[in-house]
């Protein structure tokens, strides 16, 4: 099952749900849900599944869900109340890669300990360490903040490099959607495609400006999956210059192409008690391996990126925007 936010004609909201097979698939409003949030809210209340609570409300009005990314009027997939409450989060160096990648990898992980960059470290690490036994905990992944809720845009609304950035570029990413419960327990609500938009230019100047380099917007939708993560998903990221394409490759995710497993990632993000606490939502995104800045590509203000995988039904896509130079002064009270 996959869940999209909606705004109705009338200028409400709905949920809409996607069920059956990719020939015989149907999409219809969840009669009594306006938002996903208060959906995962009564899942938990319930102490039942997302996908039997949207079984048991019915099937309301069939919708057309490519009209309706058309016109404009899908939501992202989550969202809260208070943005504040919305965090934003993600992991790196956890993607193995192309089999030419993964091959190098080999290659430099017999090299000496101390001629190794600290990101093949931790990429090595992750390797030996990430998918560790059951019942047991692996290595912490790479691990980053973006911001909060007021940064998360929807589905073909603009990614904003601020004024200063050095590069806006695309990262296509699975995202996981977390939900904490009133008494502190945190709860998957699902998965969606991510752009997990970041400024490479300046990271790669020095490995200690990653925390700026992601201080950005990012995307994410337009439909959420509820259920288990594919194995192995299989997608295609692309750059749109003037409706011409400028790149387009393809992107891999799921626990077959990752050198840690999601319960590692997730224990390693929900360890720390700031991040349990009752009614937040969490978008966590899991990293990638194919960015367009690695083929040389310089992505300039009106691209468009799309980033698509059958997994997740429709594409995200994003124009690229920059902001206009402002001046910021600190007044001392």
């Amino acid at each position: 099952m996959r869940l999209m936010q909606i705004r109705t004609e009338e200028g409400g909201r709905a949920v809409v749900a996607t069920v059956g097979s990719a020939k015989d698939q149907r999409s219809y409003i969840v009669p009594g849900y306006t938002t996903i949030y208060d959906l995962a809210r009564a899942a938990i209340a319930a102490k039942s599944g997302i996908v039997s609570l949207v079984e048991a409300a019915g099937e309301g009005a069939a919708v057309d869900r490519a009209a309706l990314l058309a016109s404009g009027r899908v939501l992202g997939p989550i969202d809260h109340p208070d943005p504040a409450h919305l965090l934003i989060t993600g992991t790196g160096l956890t993607h193995l890669g192309s089999a030419s990648a993964r091959d190098a990898m080999h290659k430099t992980a017999a090299v000496a300990e101390e001629t190794l960059t600290d990101s093949m470290k931790m990429f090595r690490m992750g390797i030996e360490g990430g998918k560790p036994a059951a019942g047991k905990v692996g290595v912490q992944p790479e691990w980053f903040f973006k911001g909060d809720g007021a940064l998360l845009v929807g589905p073909g609304e603009p990614l904003t490099a601020p004024s200063f950035a050095q590069d806006g570029g695309e990262e296509p990413e699975v995202a996981g959607i977390y939900i904490i419960s009133d008494d502190g327990l945190p709860f998957r609500i699902g998965f969606a495609l991510a752009n997990e938009f970041s400024d490479h230019v300046m990271e790669r100047v020095n490995y200690l400006y990653l925390a700026h380099s992601k201080l950005r917007e990012c995307s994410v939708g337009p439909e959420l999956l509820v259920g288990p993560l594919p194995d192995d998903v299989r997608g295609r990221s692309r750059i749109l210059r003037n409706n011409q394409v400028i790149f387009d490759e393809p992107f891999l995710s799921g626990e077959a192409n990752m050198s840690h497993t999601l319960e590692n990632l997730e224990h390693h993000h929900f360890k720390y008690d700031f991040f349990r606490r009752p009614g937040q939502i969490h978008v966590h995104t899991y990293g990638t391996a194919t960015l367009s800045v690695a083929f040389g590509i310089k992505t300039e203000p009106g691209d468009v990126f799309e980033i698509e995988s059958e997994v997740f039904g429709l594409p995200l896509r994003n124009a690229l925007a920059f902001a206009p130079e402002e001046t910021v002064t600190v007044t001392a009270l």
